[in-house]
């Protein structure tokens, strides 16, 4: 049975991020808003904790989780980046974008995962996730909401509770989201490669507007 926390969008109450971040480090798994959809998140080094979020997605091991850090000083840990892949991120972000990157060596240890060379990094735009990521101190795995068979992401946390009231740990209910999932970008090539179309233009990685 999941708790189900009422947080305000852009003044999250400390006291229930608090109690969010203590559900995570116990190995919860969390539905929590972001600038796009609604998200799944849990502790990066939990490995049970991650098996349950890709249960609840339906996505096998071989399908990219992306990591939700608060701002790009922790990009260095995670990914290798160039000066011009950075300048590129830092100039949407945050924001509803996750860009595939090459992995650093601390990645496979990480995530148990001892041949995955590649990494999905999103720094969300929204005050709930960013609150939450700042009093846990690193990045969570997260992945959108879309729930197995289904194209649309889910945006409304009464509905997830419904749905999901009892393979998950915590709802955060932080309002409506876009319906939207974030736009992937793979980065690890000469030319940014759109991998997923959604919320955010398109324009800054020469790949025209999002339709």
């Amino acid at each position: 049975m999941s708790q189900f926390f009422r947080v305000h969008p852009d003044n999250p109450q400390s006291r229930l991020v608090k109690q969010a971040v203590q559900i995570i480090n116990d190995g919860g798994v969390v539905a929590l808003p972001t600038d796009s959809s609604y998200a799944l998140a849990c502790h990066l080094d939990d490995k049970q904790a991650v098996e349950r979020l890709r249960r609840i997605r339906g996505l096998d091991e071989r399908q990219l989780l992306s990591l939700l850090v608060r701002d790009l000083s922790e990009l260095a840990n995670f990914a290798m980046v160039d000066n011009r892949q950075y300048r590129l991120i830092k100039s949407v972000t945050p924001g509803p974008y996750v860009f595939v990157l090459e992995a650093t060596k601390e990645v496979p240890r990480r995530l148990s995962h001892p041949s995955r060379k590649t990494i999905g990094l999103r720094v969300p735009d929204h005050a709930i996730t960013l609150a939450i990521l700042e009093e846990l101190g690193q990045p969570l795995l997260g992945t959108t909401l879309i729930m197995p068979g289904e194209t649309e992401p889910l945006n409304d946390p009464d509905e997830i509770r419904a749905r999901l009231e009892k393979q998950l740990d915590l709802v955060i209910d932080g309002g409506a989201c876009p319906r939207e999932p974030s736009t992937i970008i793979d980065l690890t090539g000469e030319e940014p490669v759109l991998v997923r179309a959604g919320r955010g233009s398109l324009a800054p990685f020469g790949l025209g507007q999002a339709a």
